[in-house]
């Protein structure tokens, strides 16, 4: 029996999803709680891996069990072993060929970043930081040359082990909310450290350092040195995978309606 599980947690204390030697981290955690919960090892793929300090709201993973109980159980039995920033949110069974990360047909990531002259307290680590004035139309300018398909080499990570660096990307939007803007990403797919490159490039853009052709220029080039530093991890989140309705998974988890 195969089942798709969607994940929420906070990133911040763990060295991303991977399962690494000697760190800990979040695919680890679920392994072993579902390992616990089913009384035999338990394997799962994921949808998208996330790194170090990289939040997820809707994270979708499968797995393979011969264990047969009701899918609210696969939901609150795990949860009795993992962490308290670990939650699975739903549980559904799938067909046998589904896979969590190729049957997607796209991906969505969420940066919520303060502009405030004093740094974040409540929310440290759940949201990125400028103290430099954003100017919102002229990052959504140069947001607008990075829509379609392109390689984005230039905001690859040199650790990257994707296949290509041609994705597509389906929109981006900007917007402001009080102190807090969101940057709302959607890809077919992304590069390692990709959406926190594309933060760098794009705050650059909104504090008046670069114009907003540079980053046309900087995509062009396909040159990791052009572009800018890679932006911190802490306002970053998985939104999650979205696929065909015919498989009848949730894109939405009540985190959703938490987020600033």
């Amino acid at each position: 029996m195969r089942l798709a599980l969607g994940l929420s947690y906070r990133g911040g204390g763990y060295a991303g999803w991977q399962v690494q030697p000697g760190q800990r981290t979040v695919q680890q955690a679920l392994e072993d709680a579902l390992t616990a919960f089913a009384a035999s090892p338990v394997a799962v793929t994921c949808a998208g891996r996330t790194d170090a300090g990289v939040h997820a709201v809707n994270q979708v993973v499968h797995l393979d069990t011969s264990l047969d109980r009701e899918d609210f159980s696969w939901v609150r039995g795990p949860n009795r072993f993992l962490p308290r920033d670990i939650a699975v949110q739903w549980c559904r069974r799938v067909d046998p060929g589904f896979h969590a990360r190729y049957a997607a047909r796209g991906r969505r990531y969420r940066y919520v970043l303060l502009e405030s002259p004093v740094r974040p307290s409540l929310e440290q680590g759940l949201v990125g930081w400028t103290f430099r004035r954003l100017d919102g139309d002229a990052m959504r300018e140069a947001a607008a040359r990075m829509l379609g398909e392109h390689d984005f080499s230039a905001f690859r990570s040199s650790e990257c082990q994707a296949r290509s660096p041609v994705k597509t990307m389906h929109a981006i939007t900007i917007e402001r909310r009080d102190a807090y803007w969101r940057f709302d990403f959607d890809a077919s797919a992304f590069l390692h450290h990709m959406v926190r490159n594309l933060m760098g490039c794009l705050l650059a853009v909104g504090t008046g350092r670069r114009d907003p052709g540079w980053l046309a220029e900087v995509l062009a080039a396909r040159d990791r040195e052009r572009a800018a530093p890679t932006f911190a991890p802490d306002g970053l989140y998985f939104l999650g995978p979205y696929y065909d309705a015919a498989h009848g998974l949730p894109d939405r988890t009540a985190a959703h309606g938490w987020m600033p």
